[in-house]
């Protein structure tokens, strides 16, 4: 019988309102001096200030570190540390998506175990001693779900790929997930992250370490998903509390039983093209449903059930295979995603290198479907 291993951050608070436990949560682990790792945009757009001013009221010293792109790169997160080490800070607070919350956990980690500032040295399962410096992570989209994972994505600009780290060690202490602090995103932002929830929901249900504690929680996430995004990009308020509990859920399920190559393909479109990783997942989502199917058992019954199709279980095998493709399909249209790769700005004289990097990406070994660089590839074409 095979072993499972579950790994789950320790507190999180959620609900309109959330950030208002901060100073308490702050003072009851007589943390001294924050460290603010947050974009510019969040900052010029007033988002960060949201948090900060709890600081201020209470008379809390910190200091923000802003140097980070919408890809985090080894530089931002080297940067990050040289700005931690000065600050005299003792605990950080991530505030944004996935941009912010990796960078941060990138800075933590290397505080403790300097033996890693290169960085790169951390892709895959970093081999860590030490716990990273606390974090308080508060995100301000729902897609993510970097404040429950123990994952983290970085980008080698030099060699223009992104590598996924994956370590325990860097789990945030705290995470308050409150969907007032997403009412600000603008709809693309919306659309883009809400369906890399949605990808990492089906990859996490589907993937090869999948089980009846990680399916339980990914396709609830798919099916809060589904419901809500439409809404949510209109920023309708239930909506974003559903959104922000979905990608929160599939953050717990995926964390602990890996992607595919979804995550696999879309890597690298971050790491040549700088594209958003939440579009690039959304882009190639449906096209690895296609290739995967067969191998999905009657998994994707399941997600177009959750996902409102109606009369899937007089469907045969084929036709609710292609209904979860196509209510997939639908909603990525519904929210205005880009169908294909060549919209997004892709070339075909790319792709060789894009499939080999992608082929020996962490997240591949966890697709259903055994794959190879010829096929991944012929993926790419497809999706163009």
């Amino acid at each position: 019988m095979a072993i499972y291993r579950m790994i789950l951050n320790e507190t999180s608070h959620f609900g309109p309102g959330a950030i208002s436990v901060l100073p308490g949560e702050i003072k009851s682990r007589g943390f001294k001096k924050a460290f603010v790792c947050s974009d510019k945009d969040l900052l010029k757009f007033g988002v960060t200030q949201k948090v900060t001013a709890l600081l201020g009221k209470e008379n809390f010293p910190y200091e923000i570190y802003s140097e980070i792109k919408q890809n985090p790169t080894v530089a931002n997160v080297q940067g990050g540390v040289e700005a931690f080490k000065k600050s005299g800070a003792d605990f950080i607070i991530a505030i944004g998506g996935g941009s912010s919350m990796d960078t941060a956990k990138a800075v933590g980690i290397i505080i403790n175990n300097p033996e890693f500032a290169d960085v790169k040295s951390l892709a895959g399962e970093s081999p860590t001693k030490n716990k990273a410096v606390p974090i308080i992570a508060i995100p301000t989209t729902a897609g993510t779900a970097a404040e429950v994972t123990m994952n983290y994505v970085i980008t080698d600009e030099e060699k223009q790929v992104k590598f996924p780290c994956v370590d325990p060690h860097d789990i945030p202490v705290v995470a308050i997930v409150d969907a007032e602090m997403m009412s600000s995103m603008p709809k693309s932002l919306t659309a883009n992250t809400g369906m890399d929830a949605l990808t990492h929901a089906i990859e996490g249900y589907t993937a090869n370490g999948a089980w009846e504690m990680t399916d339980m929680l990914n396709l609830k996430a798919i099916e809060l998903i589904a419901r809500s995004l439409r809404k949510a990009v209109e920023n309708e308020t239930d909506a974003r509390f559903d959104m922000s509990i979905g990608q929160y859920l599939t953050g717990m399920g995926f964390s602990n039983c890996g992607l595919g190559i979804v995550h696999s393909m879309a890597h690298q479109l971050g790491g040549v093209y700088d594209t958003p990783h939440g579009i690039a997942n959304a882009v190639i989502l449906p096209y690895v449903m296609k290739y995967n199917a067969p191998y999905t058992g009657e998994k994707f019954r399941e997600i177009a059930r959750v996902m409102g199709v109606k009369g899937v279980d007089e469907m045969s095998e084929d036709e609710y295979r292609q209904a979860a493709v196509d209510a997939v399909i639908q909603l990525s249209k519904d929210v205005g995603i880009p169908q294909t790769l060549s919209e997004i700005g892709v070339k075909e004289e790319d792709i060789p290198r894009l499939s080999e990097a992608a082929f020996v990406d962490g997240c591949t070994g966890g697709n259903p479907r055994p794959t190879s660089v010829a096929e991944i590839a012929e993926i790419y074409k497809t999706a163009l």
